[in-house]
């Protein structure tokens, strides 16, 4: 297996480039017909294929929000290359009740870290008194079912409050890309809160939910970045996982290795 850069989060090593599974459950951010394409398409047995490349590539960490099919493919992972990936939760709810039976229910499954969902984190943002409601009872109930926390979030916002209100957090997640998409407000304000946060975070939507090309997209995001936070990438494929890995090793390492470039009719002439 080869190797990564690694950074820390709570107790865990984690690969700075990690599993994004938004591929894996139809969640496209592009349209409809996609995100039908990839629920018919992502069966458990092709989840397990790409995991089972990243793994082999040196990613060890994913995050995700679909609790019991993640569960099920970490354990497929595991027996089939040793490797234990490590688990980001992000349950969602409408209220406290609700989010709590996705933070308990997180916990039974064997998630590492818990953080609650954008759905839950955002809609409960209040910036004009910089809080998050029931910030303190959620990660008291998140440590005492022994899951690092943090928050999952669209909203830069959320990481000033929580930073200022010295919530317990391990790591934020918050979307980052050169295009701006789903980060809110301009990405020089997004990057600065990124790099001064007092938490590592978790980058993700780098390719804009495929909108960005990945030499592009990895470049800006790596590039604008503190050396503790990670980056989320979605993968449809084993072949996508070594091109891209391959590209975030040239960023992350220096590695010379060559990228191949795609091949159309149109650039026939810039071949010598």
């Amino acid at each position: 297996m080869r190797t990564l850069p690694m950074t820390k989060i709570g107790h865990l090593e984690i690969s700075r480039l990690m599993i994004g599974t938004n591929t894996f459950f139809g969640h496209s951010h592009f349209s409809a017909a996609r995100s039908y394409w990839l629920r018919r398409y992502f069966t458990l047995d092709r989840i397990i294929e790409v995991m089972c490349a990243c793994v082999e590539e040196g990613m060890n960490a994913t995050i995700s929000g679909d609790l019991d099919t993640m569960a099920e493919a970490i354990r497929k992972v595991k027996d089939l290359t040793g490797v234990k990936v490590h688990w980001m939760a992000t349950p969602g709810g409408q209220n406290l009740a609700e989010l709590k039976e996705g933070i308990r229910h997180s916990a039974e499954v064997g998630a590492d870290f818990c953080m609650p969902h954008v759905s839950y984190t955002d809609n409960h943002l209040l910036i004009a008194e910089k809080r998050i409601v029931h910030a303190e009872e959620i990660i008291e109930y998140t440590r005492a079912l022994a899951m690092g926390t943090g928050w999952s979030t669209h909203l830069p916002h959320t990481i000033v409050v929580s930073d200022a209100a010295g919530y317990d957090a391990d790591t934020y997640v918050q979307p980052f890309n050169s295009i701006g998409f789903l980060c809110n407000v301009e990405t020089d304000w997004v990057g600065s809160i990124i790099r001064n946060a007092k938490k590592p975070v978790t980058c993700i939507k780098p390719l804009g939910a495929g909108r960005i090309m990945p030499p592009t997209a990895l470049q800006f995001v790596y590039h604008n970045i503190k050396p503790s936070d990670t980056v989320v990438i979605g993968l449809l494929s084993p072949e996508e996982v070594e091109e891209d890995v391959k590209i975030v090793r040239q960023i992350l390492t220096g590695s010379e290795e060559e990228v191949e470039l795609q091949e159309t009719r149109s650039k026939a002439g810039l071949r010598k």
